[in-house]
C-alpha cells in the first residue's frame, strides 16, 4: 500500500474512521515491526482527525510506557491505575473523559489536552498490553463514535501481536 491516505475531506466523522480502517489495515499488512505499526497508525489517526496527542503507551515492567505518538511531548510512564491511562489499563475498558479537570486523578502532561480517550489493547490472551490513548484541545470534539472506531483499531492492532 502506498504511504499515503486517501480520507474525503468533507466526510462526517464516521465516514472518515470508515475510510481509514481499511487503509490501516492495508498499511500494516505483511509488516512485523509493532513500533513502525504504532507510528503509522498515530500519525494517521494524527492526521485523518487533527487531534492535539494520539499515540500508544506499552505496559512495560508493571509500568506504561511512552510509545510511537504525535503531538507535543508526553509523560513517560505512567503507573497502573494513576490517570486515565493507567486506570483504562487498570479497569480494562475504554475510558471517554470529556472535561480532564474532572476525573479525579488526571495527570496534566499537557494543560493544553482538556478531553481525552483511552483505549486499552489486548493480547491474544486477553490481557491489557497498551493503551490508544487520544487528546483533544477542545472540549466536545471527542463522542461514542470515537470509541467506537478507536477500539476497532486496537482490535487490528491485537491482530499484529
Amino acid at each position: 500500500m502506498s504511504e499515503e491516505l486517501f480520507i474525503p475531506a468533507e466526510a462526517s466523522k464516521k465516514e472518515k474512521y470508515e475510510s481509514l480502517l481499511p487503509q490501516l489495515a492495508a498499511l500494516v499488512d505483511g509488516e512485523t515491526d509493532l513500533t513502525a505499526n504504532l507510528a503509522n497508525i498515530s500519525a494517521a489517526l494524527h492526521d485523518t482527525f487533527s487531534w492535539w496527542w494520539v499515540g500508544f503507551y506499552r505496559v512495560q515492567d508493571e509500568v506504561l510506557v511512552l510509545a510511537p505518538f504525535q503531538g507535543p511531548i508526553a509523560c513517560t510512564r505512567i503507573a497502573f491505575g494513576k490517570g486515565v491511562c493507567g486506570t483504562a489499563w487498570k479497569e480494562a475498558k475504554t475510558l471517554l473523559v470529556p472535561d480532564v479537570e474532572a476525573f479525579p486523578g488526571h495527570i496534566a502532561c499537557s494543560s493544553s489536552s482538556v478531553s481525552e480517550i483511552v483505549t486499552p489493547i489486548f493480547d491474544k490472551t486477553g490481557q491489557v498490553v497498551g493503551v490508544l490513548d487520544v487528546d483533544s484541545e477542545r472540549y466536545d470534539v471527542l463522542d461514542e463514535t470515537d470509541v467506537e472506531y478507536l477500539e476497532k483499531i486496537s482490535q487490528l492492532i491485537t491482530t499484529l501481536l
